[in-house]
């Protein structure tokens, strides 16, 4: 491999402008990007499959288009980690389940190719919980993923990987999906940026929207693809990108790509508000010491009106399962799954096998739009919605869930799932023990770029790239 010179650790923009320059190449770029892979996820397991000859191949075919003279895209040479629950032509993808341990698909979801043809080199597929059916990563092929701020710790789920690939330095930025919080919750726990756009604004296909694949094709009415990223530049970069209508998507939604990348718009006078717990929800005290000095921000150095609510819909937490269940293929799935039954994971073995109920599936929907109006009546008098991320810190990596605390860890994510809003995690703070708190911020539905500016305005005023210092200099090999 040619000698790392400390690329591994570079965001996503300063590659592509330096690869666009001239001064990079994008061959370089793939093998210091392979070869911080190699130094560091051994220890991580964020990529589950790491496609070296498809990366060199596409480096060297956008190496041949700049010497040409040939147009480069916006993400010209950026290393991207992918989700392994979004198709990759000819390159595997496992879900994590034995039942898809050797499945190749023979095309790109769309977000995938999007970010191909604007220039972006697929490094491999990083790791998810099987089928994604959890907030933690452990899975039966390729076990949990660790996270990069302490290696004894779950980095979150289910876009397990793709946070701590970036968290590590390893890729600026990974493609990350999102049904109940499975971008926001790995970005808390591994301290990055994880947006879930508008509902549609990225469209979906094959994954999610194709019959033909048990299990890959769950969570359509819930599911969004959006950017894992260190920055929220980078994040705006990705998913102005990404976004855009596509006609296999029955949810799809046309894009401003501009209003995407307008992060440096004022943020004074907003009506922010601020709500710990959701009027429900249990949560660590050490998240809302962390919290409560970010939210502090927007109103002293922000210029934000904020006032602290008690949202008024009911917890949908208990509806989850239900909801989740009425939206996947169960039959297909009990075909796809029992003759691997032995090796499935027990819950989602469990949620197959459950007898349910219609009355079941209504309660759940019935929740969904109260909480929806709720949701709805709140945003229509405030801008933006602050609250935790995650209810607890990070937990013991190949747990569940945390084995002391609150049952339900996730409370904060689900509702923006239901309502279709966007909604993204930025690092809020580190507790003194140096473990990573994130900070949701939720915006009114199509409102994708006012909440990248907020997330970009706290950004300014408590930047944490210094924060990765140490781990990009491991990332990259050089003495730290």
């Amino acid at each position: 491999m040619a000698e790392d010179t400390g690329i591994a650790g570079l965001g996503a923009a300063e590659i592509a402008a330096r690869v666009r320059g001239g001064e990079l190449s994008a061959a370089d770029v793939a093998e210091a990007t392979l070869a911080a892979v190699e130094r560091v996820d051994p220890g991580l397991n964020a990529f589950c499959t790491v496609d070296a000859p498809g990366l060199r191949a596409a480096a060297a075919d956008l190496d041949r288009r700049r010497r040409a003279g040939g147009p480069l895209g916006a993400l010209a040479g950026v290393p991207i980690g992918v989700k392994d629950l979004l198709f990759t032509a000819g390159l595997r993808t496992a879900a994590g389940s034995p039942a898809y341990a050797d499945f190749v698909p023979d095309v790109d979801d769309v977000a995938v190719a999007r970010a191909r043809a604007a220039g972006a080199l697929v490094v491999g597929k990083t790791n998810v919980p099987e089928l994604g059916y959890s907030g933690t990563s452990d899975n039966p092929l390729f076990g949990p993923t660790r996270n990069p701020w302490d290696r004894q710790l779950d980095s979150g789920g289910s876009s397990a990987g793709s946070a701590a690939a970036v968290a590590a330095g390893l890729v600026p930025v990974s493609l990350g999906s999102d049904a109940a919080g499975s971008i926001r919750l790995p970005a808390a726990f591994c301290g990055v940026v994880g947006v879930k756009p508008t509902m549609g604004l990225v469209p979906l296909y094959p994954g999610c929207r194709s019959a033909r694949h048990p299990g890959l094709s769950s969570f359509e009415p819930l599911e969004h693809v959006g950017p894992i990223a260190r920055t929220v530049a980078d994040a705006a970069l990705l998913l102005s990108v990404i976004a855009g209508p596509d006609p296999r998507d029955r949810f799809s939604l046309p894009a401003d790509p501009g209003s995407l990348l307008d992060l440096d718009a004022p943020v004074a006078g907003l009506r922010v508000a601020v709500t710990r717990d959701y009027g429900y929800a249990e949560v660590d005290p050490a998240v809302l010491r962390v919290f409560d000095a970010a939210v502090a921000r927007f109103e002293t150095e922000l210029g934000c009106v904020v006032e602290e609510v008690v949202p008024t819909w009911p917890d949908p937490g208990p509806q989850l399962w239900p909801l989740v269940a009425g939206v996947s293929d169960l039959a297909g799935m009990r075909e796809l799954l029992e003759p691997h039954a032995s090796a499935v994971s027990p819950h989602l073995l469990e949620m197959v096998r459950t007898e349910w109920r219609l009355s079941d599936f209504t309660t759940a929907c019935r929740v969904r739009q109260e909480v929806t109006e709720s949701m709805h009546a709140l945003l229509s008098e405030h801008d933006l919605l602050l609250s935790p991320a995650a209810a607890v810190l990070p937990f013991g990596a190949g747990l569940m869930g945390p084995p002391d605390g609150p049952q339900d860890w996730t409370p904060f994510a689900l509702p923006m799932n239901l309502t279709g809003q966007p909604a993204a995690t930025v690092p809020a703070g580190w507790t003194d023990g140096g473990l990573p708190v994130g900070l949701q911020v939720a915006g009114r539905r199509f409102e994708d770029g006012l909440v990248l500016r907020a997330c970009h305005a706290f950004e300014q005023v408590a930047p944490w790239a210094a924060r990765y210092r140490v781990l990009d200099r491991e990332a990259a090999g050089l003495p730290c």
